[in-house]
Formats: structure tokens, sequence, C-alpha cells
């Protein structure tokens, strides 16, 4: 199959990349591209060239079913570095997109210019990888070191717009694209405008503070630990900065090798992949989602407030209502707060943040929310009292409207049952602080409807969130492992840790926070009750340490009370943990009680108890058709439960570890721990087969 097209426009020789899909920029179109350009410098009727993408769109990226793969074929570098030594001038005709390899591409060109709705990027990053097309080096050359470094190093896209203000674009082109671009690249015929590659720019790169680089890499230390391709954009831009071209692109070539060869490549594109996936739902196919236009969030707490934010940034018109005026001023205030928060930090600017706090209005009447496409009931965790949200909701809300429960525990059938359209309930499990966290957990009741399930999964990629499929049992998917993760460690303490060893090696593995920070953040006392009321239900056969009850009992509730598993100075974000003597103390005391001797337990054995558990819950999720895919549960433990990132998820990790052993080690603790620990059944079929079914 041909993938690059050459068709003659007077003078002007268009040449089209064809690749379905998406027009990756893979192997066979490098290899392609290289020999028509070559072509058009040796053809004399052809006096300039315009680079355009096949059915309205440009490249996105490259082939990253590629990476890692021995091509032999020209990389990207040889394309973009035949362009720009084209006596000619050749101008690249962008719509759609121009990420990655598909920038650098256009980086290229002696001109570019694009449709109103294109977005230019560089999001490697994402993926663990660094632009290794020249995009480090040329990037810089237009728009300055800090600019682009802030565009690698986030992933993020830019408009059109932005891109014409940065100098990245020479023109955007209303109406037709290539109309525009052959009128384009005769205008630069005709004034005889010289033919400036971006190689040749120092102007925008020479005045560069020296101190840039060091700040930014002191800057991100933490959110950067573990991680390979970060650090080395710093560097390859410091190059950049400080060398001639062809060096700065040899780094560049030797930095990106680096990333392709390293094992969070895989992770970071196998995530990549999986949260794609996870949108993906069968039997959804051709079923057209309800169209938001107004939505209404029912309870102004910190995760109502939150969940509010998430609809009006993305400018839906919400309703924030609570039973109580001072809620509801509080709710309002917090959210006032968080949006003065991010145009601080330079996360949002002024005026889209006064933009999208217009849209939220409040109230104390549930009947206002009757003219709303969807709501979420954000409600304290009680049965009874969602119950009674759901009745009123179902009172007053017009025919259609999708009814959202953000319960993270609760069973959505006993809530739908008490409305008269359970077709329209379903579970909307969203992440604290509901405005930051990525993941959103929508979980299908039994009488949850094809339509209702389209549209929350549209709303939420509408919103930003990142969505995944849940069925409706006990824990859902997050909560379930979680449940796991925090026994498992609390045993651990039991046998011999402490929290602060426990913290401090899930830590060193990636995770952000370690469990028993995790807890005293959020306040001890949620999960004491949670586990009161659980313990008419609980088998009492079955192993429990009673650390957590007691630590509440002794009236240590976390942060809030200066002391938990942890004991605080100062308060809010800027309370410092340390190492509280009572506590462990009290935990040796609880051991003793029950019998157990007290070990060392090594930091790596901690962590691989802990993972292993999660990985024997997350496959009898699989067992019991909780969660539609493996990948599924990684996608959900990365995003809302700080897995890190680079490591894939636990299913992921488990099948790069091995999952033969994975499984011995759980048979092993299954022998001596009992019924918790039996083999998942799916574990064991994955064992067998080398991987996690599709």
């Amino acid at each position: 199959m041909t993938t690059v097209h050459v068709r003659q426009h007077g003078d002007i020789a268009v040449i089209e990349l064809d690749h379905p899909p998406i027009n990756a920029l893979s192997a066979a179109m490098r290899t392609e591209l290289v020999a028509v350009l070559e072509r058009f410098a040796q053809d004399p009727a052809a006096l300039a060239a315009v680079l355009i993408g096949a059915h309205g769109r440009f490249v996105p990226g490259a082939d990253i079913r590629e990476f890692g793969l021995d091509k032999p074929a020209p990389g990207i570098n040889a394309s973009v570095q035949r362009i720009a030594a084209s006596a000619k001038p050749v101008v690249a005709a962008i719509a759609a997109h121009a990420l990655g390899g598909g920038l650098e591409l256009a980086l290229g060109a002696h001109f570019r210019v694009a449709t109103p709705d294109s977005r230019l990027g560089l999001p490697e990053v994402n993926i663990g990888l660094l632009p290794g097309g020249g995009g480090t080096q040329r990037l810089p050359r237009i728009v300055g070191a800090e600019k682009a470094l802030e565009l690698m190093l986030s992933g993020r896209s830019i408009t059109a717009a932005e891109a014409l203000a940065l100098g990245l674009l020479d023109e955007v082109v209303e109406g037709d694209l290539l109309a525009g671009a052959l009128a384009f690249a005769r205008r630069v015929m005709q004034q005889g405008r010289a033919l400036s590659t971006v190689d040749a720019r120092r102007d925008r790169i020479e005045d560069t503070d020296p101190a840039l680089f060091a700040a930014l890499r002191e800057k991100h230390r933490r959110k950067w630990r573990g991680l390979l391709s970060p650090g080395l954009i710093v560097d390859c831009v410091e190059k950049a900065v400080s060398v001639p071209i062809e060096e700065g692109l040899a780094f560049e070539s030797d930095a990106f090798r680096r990333c392709v060869a390293s094992p969070q490549r895989a992770a970071l594109i196998h995530l990549f992949q999986a949260e794609r996936a996870a949108a993906k739902i069968p039997g959804l196919e051709g079923v057209v989602p309800i169209e938001v236009q107004r939505a209404a969030v029912v309870g102004a707490g910190t995760m109502g407030s939150g969940i509010a934010m998430c609809f009006a940034s993305a400018g839906i018109p919400v309703l924030l209502l609570d039973a109580r005026p001072e809620g509801l001023q509080r709710g309002l205030q917090v959210i006032g707060r968080n949006y003065e928060t991010s145009v601080r930090r330079g996360s949002l600017d002024a005026a889209r943040a006064a933009q999208a706090q217009a849209l939220i209005t409040g109230s104390l009447d549930l009947a206002d929310a009757a003219p709303c496409d969807f709501v979420v009931e954000a409600v304290f965790e009680d049965m009874e009292l969602k119950q009674q949200v759901f009745r009123r909701l179902d009172e007053v809300m017009k025919p259609g409207a999708v009814l959202a429960t953000n319960t993270s525990t609760l069973d959505i059938d006993r809530i739908a049952a008490v409305t008269s359209r359970p077709e329209s309930v379903v579970g909307t499990h969203f992440f604290s602080p509901a405005n930051v966290m990525k993941l959103q957990e929508n979980v299908r009741a039994a009488c949850t409807s094809p339509q209702t399930l389209a549209t929350v999964t549209a709303l939420a990629r509408r919103i930003g969130k990142v969505p995944v499929l849940a069925g409706n049992r006990d824990g859902f998917i997050g909560n379930r492992i979680l449940a796991v993760y925090g026994r498992e460690c609390d045993f651990l303490l039991e046998d011999g840790a402490t929290p602060w060893q426990i913290d401090g090696a899930l830590q060193a593995f990636g995770f952000p926070m370690g469990l028993y920070l995790m807890r005293d953040m959020s306040g001890l006392d949620v999960g004491w009750r949670i586990r009161q009321y659980r313990e008419q239900f609980r088998d009492k056969r079955q192993r429990y340490s009673p650390i957590a009850d007691r630590l509440c009992e002794a009236g240590r509730f976390g942060q809030k009370t200066g002391k938990g598993y942890y004991l605080y100075e100062g308060s809010g974000a800027d309370a410092k943990a340390r190492p509280d003597p009572e506590v462990e103390a009290l935990i040796e005391r609880t051991a003793r009680e029950l019998g157990i001797t007290r070990r060392t337990v090594a930091d790596q054995d901690v962590v691989r108890r802990v993972l292993v558990a999660m990985v024997n819950e997350g496959a009898r999720i699989l067992d019991d058709g909780v969660a539609l895919r493996a990948s599924d549960i990684d996608v959900t433990y990365v995003n809302g439960y700080g897995f890190p990132r680079h490591e894939g998820g636990p299913m992921f990790w488990a099948a790069r570890q091995g999952l033969a052993g994975v499984l011995e080690q759980v048979r092993g603790q299954h022998a001596i721990e009992g019924e918790r620990w039996l083999p998942a059944s799916s574990l064991e079929a994955a064992a067998r087969q080398g991987r996690w079914p599709d």
C-alpha cells in the first residue's frame, strides 16, 4: 500500500500523507516520503510543495506499535532534514492534529499553516518517551526554551490560535485547507521570501537563563521520582541552547534510545492504550448518549463541590444543591477558593476561571434540578439518606434524565429500587479531590440501560475524566482492592513492621503517599464508622486487625486531631508527620495479645506482599465479572489510587514479574494464611497462558 501520493497543482507539488486509519507516521511512510522529497528536489516543474494529510487530518504521531522494533527505515529526522534541505519552499498544511512525530515533521518545513481547529504538541512524555525526531532541538528554536519545556513536560497540545501567537504557525487558514496552503505557497514565491530553516535559528534560545534547567529539576524532583523521560527532556533542551544542532540531535537520539529501552516505555504505552480501551464497552456500539446541556449536583460538601467544578470547567452549567444554607454557602466558597488557587498556580487563567465559576449556581430546593439532563447525588455515605434523595429526584427530574450516585461502597440496585426509573440510575464514583483526580468509576446496576451507560461514558470524557466501567459488587473495582491492600498492611504491622516503614517502602516503589499517611489525611473516623456498620456481617473466623479501631478509641483520628498513625505538627496542608512511639507501643501490645511473635520485615517483602495481594484480588474481580478487562483494573488503580504510572498498574506489574511466580507466592500465602489468599481462577488461567485474557 502506497502511503505517500503526489499530484501537481500547476507549479506546486502536493505531497499527501495517507496511512489509514489515523495517518500515523509509520516506517513505510517515512521511507516513501524521503523518496518523494528527493524526486521533488529534481523536478523542474515543481517550484514549491505543500505537505498535507489525507482525509482531513495531518499526522497525530508516530506509529507506537513500531517502538522497540528494528525497522530498517529512515527515522523522522531523515525526513525532516530532507524537507529542510529543499532549495524550494515547502509548506506544511496541518488539519486536526500535528502531534509528536507529526509536529516534528512539520518543523522541517519552511512554513506552517493550519485549520482553526487544529491542535499541535509533543506529548511523548505521556508514554515514557521524549520527542526523538528533533523536537527537543527545534521547538525551542521557535517558541523559546521555557515554553518548549512547558509543552513537552506537560504533554499538552495547543490550539492553532496559540501556535500562531507563539510563531509556531505562519497562518491560520479559514475554509479549505489545501486551497489556503496553495495560495500561501504562491504568495511566498511571488514575494521571494527567504527560506529560513528552524535548524538555523538561534534568536529565541541564545538568551536562555542557564538557571532554568536546575530550577525545573528541583521543582519537579518529587513528581518525577522514578521517571526517566522528563529529566531527559530537560537535558536535551539544555543541550539545544548550548551546542550546535547536530550535536544536540545526536544527544537527543541517544536519550530517545534510552527511553525506548526502558521498561517504563512499555508500561506507559500499555496505559495509553488501556485508557482508550476502557471507554469501549461491548454492547454500546451505535447507542446514542443523551446530550447533557445542564447538570445538577446534590450535596455541597467537598466531593459535591469538586464534582460541580468538573461540569463547570467543561462549560456545562451546573446547579449545586444542599439541604442547609450554611452547607451551600460553604460549598460555593470552597469552589471560589479552588479556582483562585488554580489561577495563582498558573494552571488556569483568570478569565477561564471566572467563566467556569459563573456557570455554577446554588439552590436549597431539589425541585430546581427538574430541567437538568444529569444529576449526581453526592451526599453522606448512608443508604437511608441516599434512598431519600433518590425518591425525591424521581419525583422532580424530567423523563430521560440520568440519576447518578457518587457512592463508593453502597449497593446501587437498592438505591435504584426506590425509583420508578431504575434504567436511568447509575453509579458515578468520583475521586477526591474530584476537580483534580482523573478517574471516574462508572457502576452498572442491574437495570441500568445502554443509553445511560453511553451517556456517563461520553460525559466522563467530556469533563476530562478517564472512565472505567465496574459491576455493582461491594467496593466495585477500586475500593475492593483497597480493602485488601489495607488489610495486608495492617497484618504486616502486627507481624513486625511499622506504619512509617510500610509507607516508606510503598513510596520508594512509586506511590505518591503511603497508606497510613493517606488514612490520616482522610480521617480515621470515616473508616471506623464503616467497620462498625460491617461488624455485623464480618466472618469472625477470619483474621482481623484491631489496631485502627484502637487508635480511634483513643481519639486519634488523623490530621484533624493532630494524631493518628503519626503525630502532626501544624495543620492542614502544612502539617508535618513524624513517627509516634505510642503508636509503635500500641502495635506491639496488640500483637502480644493476639499471640503474634513480631519479626523483622524487609521493605521488599512489604511491597511484594501488598502488590501480590492486590493482583489476586484483581483476578477475583475478573472472576466475578466486576471488571471487563485486566487493563481496566490498571487504569483504575493508576488514575484513582496513586499506583505509579510508570509501573503500568498492578495487573501489568504482575505480567511483567511473571504470572507463574505471582501465582506461586499466592499459593504459598494461602498455605499459611488460609482462605483470604485463595488463588483466583483468573490468575491460575493467566499463569498457564502467560498473559491476562484480552
